[in-house]
């Protein structure tokens, strides 16, 4: 692996470079490059510059309250906050075990959540840099242009995100923001109505999804590039995985393999998680760096998300993204894919395969079935874990004799990726960026390299690629030696 980022001998001695802000994040960040006399990057940094404090704000309310309070953190994945809190508060009403009906439901509603989600990030995030290129110029690098040049695979894009959409509104009630789970199940099952209008598309969302795959993989294989140095780097990797080794995205065990492959930890329960993962502050950044307690801080980052959750798990149980994982995992020759853009392959894999299983699921009577909570014996504490479309994510929660939460720990999925975000920008920044004139192209490469992430903070409601920006050149003595800004209407001036 890389060196530690904060291992950089007398920075001040080393010129720096600054992006502020970051854009197309979901939320306020700014990246920081240390380079020396020759240019060689010596450290990269992803800033979070903004203070949420969830954790806080939600102790002192009712237990209850929460899956529908929570789902306030993002516009974007709501219902991954939402099933996570769920599974926690389930726990804290003491049901281990739902009912057929609700877990299929929970089930349905978050496949829904991953094809819109990731349906999302690639259509209008992605595709602009992968069909145009990361150099096209900014005014025509958008998803206006990917419609206007590409109509048949941006219209794809919007009805593939719809589709997921209207999933989460049959079951919510609203497409975001709805609520669905209570303590210990579901409020309502999934009306005939609704599961036959699902049902008359739901094929043809398939078959798009298979040609999403195939669209990527041709994208990614014809770029050497992409393959084999942008963002390209060993790490660990985390996902929760079902007890037969199966990829799920609502229910299972951690797992966490190391660079080669090999185990690190498996079938953990994850309510256990604080005995296997840590937590580190560091001053410069809002954001939290988690790592494996047995690796220690140094080496104990990983990444989660699509990337990591195909390298871990050993099949997909629908048949379509099974061969679809098989082709991708090709590309590792026996062990992990390391290379950050594999992020947008492995996540259009995880799209088709919540394609199949809302088609599975449509086709299963007990969606439809009134038999919808389940009760036990009171909890002081809850740990609620799901994989969201970024990655695994954390909810737990104690409560005291009155049910009032009095202490409340979340580990989104961007924070478990936050260090792999970080390296990532040291790699891209290290190969385009030394001895080159600064341009808007570079620093695209430095965005694209976050992006394959999918951050997602807090700011979903910036306008793509309008987000003002400005890029500093500093010597060793601190002077400036070049400048670049981009204002709000995204255009380029020194």
């Amino acid at each position: 692996m890389y060196e530690h980022l904060e291992t950089a001998a007398h920075p001040e001695n080393l010129k720096r470079i600054i992006i502020d802000p970051v854009t197309r994040v979901e939320g306020h960040g700014k990246v920081t490059l240390l380079l020396d006399e020759d240019n060689h990057v010596k450290q990269a940094r992803l800033h979070i510059v903004e203070f949420r404090g969830f954790e806080r704000f939600i102790q002192g309310r009712p237990y209850w309250e929460l899956p529908v309070l929570v789902q306030r953190l993002c516009g974007i994945c709501p219902v991954s906050h939402h099933l996570a809190a769920a599974k926690a508060v389930d726990q804290l009403v003491g049901v281990d075990q739902l009912t057929p009906a609700a877990e299929k439901l929970r089930r349905l509603m978050h496949f829904g959540q991953t094809l819109q989600s990731h349906a999302l990030h690639f259509f209008h995030l992605s595709t602009p840099d992968l069909l145009f290129g990361f150099d096209d110029a900014a005014k025509h690098r958008n998803i206006i242009n990917v419609l206007g040049e590409y109509p048949e695979t941006g219209l794809k894009g919007v009805k593939l995100r719809k589709f997921g959409q209207e999933v989460i509104r049959a079951i919510c009630g609203k497409r975001v923001h709805g609520t669905a789970a209570v303590p210990g199940g579901m409020n309502k099952a999934l009306s005939l109505e609704d599961r036959d209008y699902l049902l008359k598309d739901i094929d043809e969302v398939v078959l798009w999804s298979q040609e999403v795959v195939a669209l990527i993989k041709k994208i990614y294989l014809a770029n050497e590039e992409y393959h084999h140095y942008f963002g390209a780097f060993p790490s660990n990797f985390l996902s929760i995985i079902r007890s037969d080794g199966a990829l799920d995205l609502y229910h299972g065990g951690l797992r966490a393999r190391d660079e080669k492959g090999l185990t690190i930890f498996d079938h953990v329960d994850y309510r256990d998680y604080s005995q296997y993962l840590r937590e580190e502050v560091r001053s410069w950044s809002y954001m939290k760096f988690p790592y494996i307690v047995e690796l220690g801080r140094e080496n104990g980052w990983y990444r989660v998300g699509p990337l990591a959750r195909i390298n871990n798990c050993d099949y997909i149980t629908t048949p379509l993204a099974e061969a679809a994982r098989a082709e991708f995992m090709a590309m590792g020759e026996g062990g992990p894919v390391h290379e950050s853009l594999a992020y947008h392959w492995a996540r259009m894999v995880e799209m088709l395969y919540s394609a199949e299983g809302i088609r599975e699921l449509l086709d299963d009577p007990d969606v439809l079935s009134g038999d919808l909570v389940a009760t036990g014996e009171k909890r002081r504490a809850g740990v609620g874990v799901i994989e969201a479309p970024r990655g695994t994510l954390f909810h737990h929660y104690e409560i005291d004799e009155q049910d009032i939460v009095t202490r409340a720990n979340l580990i989104v999925s961007t924070t478990n990726n936050n260090q792999a975000m970080n390296e990532a920008v040291r790699s891209v920044a290290a190969r385009y960026l030394d001895g080159k004139e600064l341009t808007e192209g570079l620093l695209n490469h430095l965005e694209v390299a976050i992006r394959a992430y999918d951050p997602c903070l807090s700011c979903a409601t910036h306008a793509l690629g309008k987000m003002p920006l400005e890029l500093e050149l500093l010597d060793a003595e601190g002077t400036q030696i070049d400048k670049m800004t981009r204002d709000g209407d995204g255009k380029i001036g020194k």
